[in-house]
């Protein structure tokens, strides 16, 4: 091509889950039935932490933005994709499809480095008390907050910046029901392995690190809660197995996507299918379920509303 950042692919056109129409319509009816009472409930997290009082320590706030960025997160890929379940025909546009990348990574790279500052927030709280006030005072609350947005931003923009440099001329079926980096890069009119290994390098081994680097804190964290004799160990060990939980549920399927070289496994669009849609509605649902105060305030919410 003699100009090599025109794109003269205007749509894309999305495999979809899977090819058979019974499995679709089972999938889509229990997306749907989860996806109608998860996402209330992610925000009835919200609407709990920020109208009780008694809920205003860091973690708290952290465990609200976590439910906003979920919810947002849920919002990309689950609504259309159960709107392509019913259509014959599943097109995307170019623009749609890069909108799509970019927020994909935007709030799941946001919501990656959230978990990193939730677990400063335990080390802190556990590991120095005496200090915790003093360096987890909302100013740096809404500072740290900031920088993961930020971070997000980032890491989202190198991902779409590389791909728009890439030409696309046919053909244009993506092998998934959403667009990634993956399916995306290998439908380009050119060499991609240089472009592979930067993205590898930013989305693989970035989700690796901060993966290995969370698993090693809370194994600090627990080590010294376990030599310890204070009373709110047991709650201290609930709450870092729960974080742990979740580091699991979001860091898991994004190394087995990311860390690799891009070649399609007949596993990818399961694991996409519980990386984009499942876990992240799932994902402060667990912390709730786990967290007394949390759960006890819903339940004074509930009261008086219906009182």
């Amino acid at each position: 091509m003699e100009n090599e950042n025109s794109t003269e692919v205007t749509e894309f056109i999305l495999g979809g889950l899977t090819q058979s129409q019974n499995i679709q319509l089972l999938v889509f009816a229990l997306v749907l039935i989860f996806y109608l009472i998860i996402l209330p409930g992610n925000f009835l997290i919200i609407l709990t932490i920020r109208s009780d009082p008694s809920l205003t320590a860091p973690l708290y706030f952290f465990l609200g933005n976590l439910a906003f960025l979920d919810a947002s997160y849920s919002f990309i890929v689950a609504p259309r994709m159960l709107v392509d379940f019913l259509s014959e025909k599943k097109v995307i546009s170019y623009t749609g499809c890069i909108t799509q990348l970019f927020f994909l990574h935007f709030l799941g790279g946001g919501e990656g480095l959230l978990l990193v500052v939730m677990a400063f927030d335990r080390y802190i709280a556990i590991c120095r008390p005496l200090r915790y006030s003093t360096v987890m005072n909302p100013r740096a609350c809404y500072a740290l907050l900031l920088a993961l947005w930020l971070g997000g931003f980032v890491h989202s923009i190198i991902q779409v910046a590389l791909i728009l440099r890439l030409p696309f001329c046919g053909p244009n079926r993506l092998d998934n029901f959403f667009c990634d980096v993956p399916q995306v890069i290998k439908l380009a009119c050119t060499d991609t392995f240089v472009v592979e290994l930067l993205m590898v390098f930013n989305s693989g081994l970035m989700t690796l690190l901060c993966f290995l680097g969370l698993l090693a804190s809370y194994a600090v964290i627990l080590c010294r809660v376990h030599g310890s004799s204070s009373e709110g160990k047991s709650k201290a060990v609930s709450t870092c197995t729960t974080h742990i939980i979740v580091i699991f549920l979001m860091f898991g399927p994004g190394i087995f996507i990311y860390t690799r070289p891009f070649r399609a496994l007949s596993a990818d669009k399961v694991v996409s299918l519980f990386h984009t849609v499942i876990f992240p509605l799932l994902n402060p649902v667990i912390y709730t379920l786990r967290n007394q105060e949390v759960k006890a305030s819903v339940k004074r919410l509930f009261s008086q509303h219906l009182a």
